[in-house]
């Protein structure tokens, strides 16, 4: 639904955005439920002339129904939601053999090292770093090592359903595939200083020809 969420252009949007309507929709009906029950007992029980008031405990067997039922729904949520966490973030689904790129973040800009013709992050020789653009192509699985120069940050992209806090001192590797070619755009999620607001930086899904031209270009200009 592009109305209330971003179009989705990642593998992984699918399950996240359908575990955000089921958790929305359960809460909504949670939300419905409580306040009008709320509004009922406001004009059922409001003081009218004449009226006493009457003394009662309640129902004991209302309060464990609705003490259990949310539990357990609660508990059902947390299961699903753990699988979900597992295959998007569990360090055994990191795909092996996916493009590699290190990002870091600092007040205020996004620094991305791409790797040289061998695709290699680890061999330095022929890396390079571009300041606030991060190109990649498009059905292959991207790992980028994220880390943080100075406070905490947050790489978050809504069309590929990526968010994760960069942390001083930690190198975090986060890991998806584009299902789409386009223009989207890096934002930091989280206050780091007087320049937040325009940390931002530009993101290009490229065909892979197309990448393969860009990261050629890029390499011998260095």
């Amino acid at each position: 639904m592009d109305w209330a969420l971003p179009p989705n252009y990642s593998t992984f949007g699918v399950v996240i955005d359908q575990l955000f309507w089921i958790i929305l929709v359960i809460t909504g009906i949670a939300f419905l439920l409580v306040e009008g029950g709320i509004l009922w007992f406001c004009l059922r029980y409001r003081g009218r002339e004449g009226a006493r008031a009457h003394y009662t405990h309640g129902s004991n067997r209302l309060e464990v129904i609705w003490t259990i039922v949310p539990a357990i729904i609660i508990a059902i949520l947390g299961a699903y939601s753990a699988a979900v966490w597992q295959d998007i973030k569990g360090a055994s689904n990191r795909p092996e053999d996916a493009l590699e790129f290190r990002v870091v973040g600092k007040q205020f800009e996004w620094n991305i090292t791409y790797p040289g013709a061998d695709r290699d992050i680890e061999t330095e020789d022929d890396n390079f770093t571009v300041r606030n653009q991060f190109h990649f192509p498009v059905n292959e699985d991207i790992t980028i090592l994220l880390e943080s120069e100075d406070v905490i940050h947050s790489f978050f992209i809504p069309e590929l359903r990526v968010k994760q806090d960069a942390v001083p001192g930690m190198t975090i590797p986060v890991w998806f595939d584009a299902t789409q070619t386009g223009d989207f755009e890096i934002a930091c999620a989280e206050l780091c200083g007087l320049g937040h607001y325009y940390m931002q930086a530009s993101v290009t899904v490229h065909s892979a020809a197309d990448f393969d031209a860009w990261l050629a270009g890029q390499a011998s200009a260095q």
